[in-house]
């Protein structure tokens, strides 16, 4: 595969980094919209749920969607006078510096301290990337033991991974961004002899059989078998989603006293889409332990 993207050399594998145990998962891709912040969000409440200890970071720092559902999720307990999980965060801040170097080695650095700190005292650290490329995402890549790369199930998003041909749909060169795990991949083996593991997430999947869907699906397949990564299922779109942000709240809180939000079948279906997505995630941490949720 060609390296256009190639990542900082140091990336995070500098000599003197501090290497958390704890197992870090980064929720990225390069595009908005594909709900990296509800999969985040959710993720980390479910992994809390199973009596894990979650810290979580926002990287995208400007509309910061896991920091304010994070605020909404304190706010509503506060005002209900009732408690919910809530993994540990810190905020980052982006580098003011005008020198191009020196704004990569700071961002470079907070990064690394936020992990380290996280780290000392969470068992999975969950990152929850912007919709392009900055700094801290190519270097939270570089840290990831896995990479969950939510997309939607159109071409749109596919165009995120790999070029795709109009006459035939057949797989063609991969993207930018595929070029950047990859970059990433090796770098992790290269300085810590273990692979990163990457899944591709197909959401917001219409129940529709169309066949545009079918020729996505087609196409995921034949690219996660040129460039090794594994496919999960992902969410349905559901209304439900941009209904509990406002509130703080992720499909698990539901049953809680004062969600104000019916319990019906469509979330006892959406909980097993959650429950599907951590068991194909396949987290050694969580090995013979039942799902909490």
């Amino acid at each position: 595969m060609n390296q256009t993207t190639a990542l900082p050399n140091d990336a995070m594998t500098m000599p003197g980094a501090p290497a958390p145990s704890s197992h870090i998962i980064v929720v990225g891709n390069e595009k908005g919209g594909a709900g990296k912040s509800t999969v985040a969000i959710h993720l980390a409440i479910a992994l809390l749920r199973m009596g894990q200890s979650v810290g979580v970071l926002d990287l995208d720092l400007r509309q910061a969607t896991l920091t304010r559902y994070m605020d909404n999720r304190q706010r509503w307990m506060e005002r209900s006078g009732l408690s919910l999980p809530m993994p540990r965060q810190l905020r980052l801040e982006a580098s003011l510096e005008r020198d191009r170097d020196a704004a990569k080695s700071e961002d470079r650095a907070r990064l690394r301290d936020a992990i380290a700190g996280l780290g000392s005292d969470c068992a999975f650290i969950v990152i929850d990337s912007p919709g392009n490329d900055t700094n801290a995402s190519r270097y939270a890549h570089a840290a990831a033991d896995t990479i969950l790369t939510p997309v939607n199930d159109s071409f749109v998003d596919f165009d995120l991974l790999a070029e795709i041909d109009p006459s035939d749909y057949a797989v063609g060169r991969p993207s930018l961004y595929t070029q950047m795990v990859w970059d990433a991949r090796k770098q992790k083996a290269a300085a810590e002899k273990r692979s990163i593991d990457w899944i591709v997430m197909r959401n917001r999947i219409s129940s529709l059989d169309a066949r545009n869907k079918r020729r996505v699906g087609e196409g995921l397949l034949t690219l996660s078998k040129k460039v090794g990564f594994r496919i999960a299922p992902g969410f349905s779109e559901r209304v439900i989603y941009r209904e509990l942000f406002p509130h703080g709240l992720t499909l698990l809180d539901l049953t809680a006293s004062g969600s104000q939000v019916q319990f019906t079948m469509s979330h006892v279906a959406a909980r097993q889409e959650l429950r599907d997505l951590v068991m194909v995630l396949k987290l050694p941490q969580l090995a013979g332990a039942e799902l909490g949720f």
